[in-house]
């Protein structure tokens, strides 16, 4: 009986750090109450401008219209040295294995689910209500660099900010990934938080950065120069979990930005002051 126990102890604590190194969060979305496609969401909203497609979006996202292995967030591991005692800090923050998504991909009908673009301020109220935050530059470097998934960004250049060329980009996508699963880059540029937005002169700023060819050399370089509404097919929506895990204690994504030392294992800029975009 004795080493019956002490065989069983054995299992349990291997269980214990089974789970706690799981290599995917599972994140709590609301149980789904649409059954729209991500085919029917553009047929939807094929005529639509950007106002009415937010409000589309929103209603079924809010409603946990998301494919599955949406909810699924993947590990991406970061470390910094602080060069006052030159000891390696080490972080883990959770992402979401593709961008922001329609639709359910359970459903055998083809086109179940599909990728959406929207503006930073919809986006931003998707992230708080799923306790969720946007990703800086460097969170946007860190991602290509773990994806196992790296694809050639597919430039379009007539009716970019038109729904039918959003949904032709997502078709084009698709038919490069071939089925493949996993945490994907390079398909699109992200919407970022930026310290530039809260210095830029202009108003109602939104900040994209990224596209990364094969190479690793991002296309879109940060940039300001859009106003807040204006969403084209080449920028999607990437959540990140609020909560990061440095050197073993979970803390807020904003503490993190706000000290001065830890700021550099989620951002690269000079000012990293800029945390969430307004709505």
């Amino acid at each position: 009986m004795f080493f019956y126990l002490k065989r069983m102890n054995r299992f349990f604590v291997l269980l214990l750090v089974l789970v706690s190194c799981q290599p995917v969060k599972k994140m709590q979305w609301p149980q789904r109450n649409s059954s729209l496609t991500g085919d029917e969401f553009y047929h939807q909203a094929f005529a639509m401008k950007w106002k009415e497609r937010d409000s589309l979006a929103l209603k079924e996202i809010l409603a946990g219209n998301v494919p599955g292995f949406l909810k699924k967030f993947v590990p991406v591991h970061v470390s910094i040295t602080d060069s006052t005692t030159g000891k390696t800090i080490k972080a883990t923050y959770y992402v979401s294995p593709d961008y922001l998504s329609i639709g359910n991909d359970d459903d055998p009908i083809a086109n179940g689910w599909a990728r959406i673009n929207i503006t930073p301020n919809a986006a931003q109220r998707i992230a708080d209500s799923f306790h969720c935050f946007l990703p800086t530059r460097k969170i946007v470097d860190d991602i290509y660099k773990a994806a196992t998934i790296k694809l050639e960004p597919v430039p379009m250049y007539a009716f970019r900010d038109s729904t039918p060329t959003m949904w032709h980009h997502h078709l084009i996508v698709e038919g490069q990934r071939k089925g493949r699963k996993g945490l994907i880059a390079g398909i699109q540029k992200d919407v970022v938080i930026s310290g530039k937005i809260s210095r830029d002169t202009r108003q109602d700023r939104v900040a994209i950065y990224g596209w990364h060819k094969l190479g690793g050399k991002a296309i879109q370089p940060l940039y300001t120069g859009h106003v807040n509404w204006w969403v084209d097919y080449s920028q999607c929506i990437r959540l990140i979990y609020r909560k990061i895990k440095v050197g073993g204690q979970w803390m807020d994504y904003t503490d993190v930005l706000k000290d001065p030392l830890l700021q550099r294992l989620l951002c690269d800029e000079e000012f990293c002051d800029f945390y969430r975009y307004p709505y």
